[in-house]
């Protein structure tokens, strides 16, 4: 029977790679998206996982801090969607981190990597088929980079579509998008199957509890809901911006065509969707009035 548990779900993400007794499976996350010379080996969990900021917490919350045994900074996220203005919040975070090591008097020297990691359920560049961006601080001419302060990286989940039959043969950062976008698919014996390695291990034994009848099923259904409240609510607002441009393009329209001043687009963007209405169907009645 499929486990039912989508780690795209906040609690079930939080609880897998910000929970201390589960860092193998966030060293497994980190080391598969830096493949840096020399692996992660530890790592401690700055924001750990726990229950109270769940029963509490309106928003979505999905992401985990964390500290390696060199002193990296690292932050890993994932986002239902795409907004405006993500990948300069990455940056932010990424800076943030970056700036908040020194105290007062401290050396730049001792300053040590910054790292934001997103994952994003939807497609940030729809003209690439690249899934992983990797930014750094380069120098365009030469392809020198600024040292290895600051990095941000955006993995497109959408963009990967790897089978059973493939996933074997797949790299650790295309199983671990398998495994975030397929593990409610699967029972937790044939997830093993899939992905052997000892992080996905830790990982599936973390889903196999929340799908068991517990606090935290419960948990992992109420925020489930509140994802699909989310996501419709942002589905809403977009449908709502878009009659709200034509109501508006409408009423510039009969504007003119009553040789009045259309008014600015900013000013009607602060009338709801039923003032523009009332105000297009009274301009109307007065051009019908007009040409009648």
């Amino acid at each position: 029977m499929p486990l039912g548990i989508s780690p795209l779900v906040d609690f079930a993400f939080k609880k897998i790679f910000g929970s201390p007794e589960n860092v193998q499976a966030l060293i497994g996350l980190l080391n598969a998206v830096l493949c840096l010379e020399h692996p992660i080996v530890s790592v401690e969990i700055l924001n750990p996982f726990n229950y109270q900021e769940f029963k509490e917490a309106k928003q979505i919350i999905l992401d985990v801090r964390a500290r390696d045994t060199t002193g990296r900074m690292l932050n890993v996220e994932l986002q239902v969607a795409a907004f405006p203005g993500l990948l300069q919040r990455l940056t932010y975070y990424a800076c943030s981190m970056y700036v908040e090591q020194l105290e007062r008097g401290d050396d730049y020297h001792r300053l040590c990597s910054a790292i934001s990691i997103c994952f994003v359920n939807q497609n940030l560049h729809r003209g690439s088929a690249q899934a992983h961006h990797w930014y750094q601080m380069v120098d365009r001419e030469s392809g020198r980079t600024f040292g290895d302060g600051i990095e941000v990286h955006t993995v497109e989940l959408p963009k990967y579509n790897f089978r059973e039959e493939t996933i074997a043969e797949a790299s650790p950062l295309e199983q671990w998008a398998f495994f975030l976008l397929n593990a409610h698919r699967y029972d937790a014996d044939r997830l093993r199957e899939l992905l052997p390695a000892v992080e996905f291990q830790t990982a599936i034994i973390v889903v196999e509890r929340i799908a068991e009848k517990t606090e935290d099923r419960v948990m992992y259904d109420q925020r489930e809901r509140a994802i699909r409240d989310y996501e419709w609510s942002i589905a809403s607002a977009r449908d709502e911006g878009r009659e709200q441009g034509f109501v508006a393009g409408q009423i510039q329209l009969t504007q003119d065509l009553l040789d009045e001043p259309p008014q600015s687009l900013s000013d009607l963007q602060q009338l709801s969707i039923e003032e523009l209405n009332q105000l297009l169907a009274e301009l109307r009645t007065r051009l019908h009035d007009r040409l009648a």
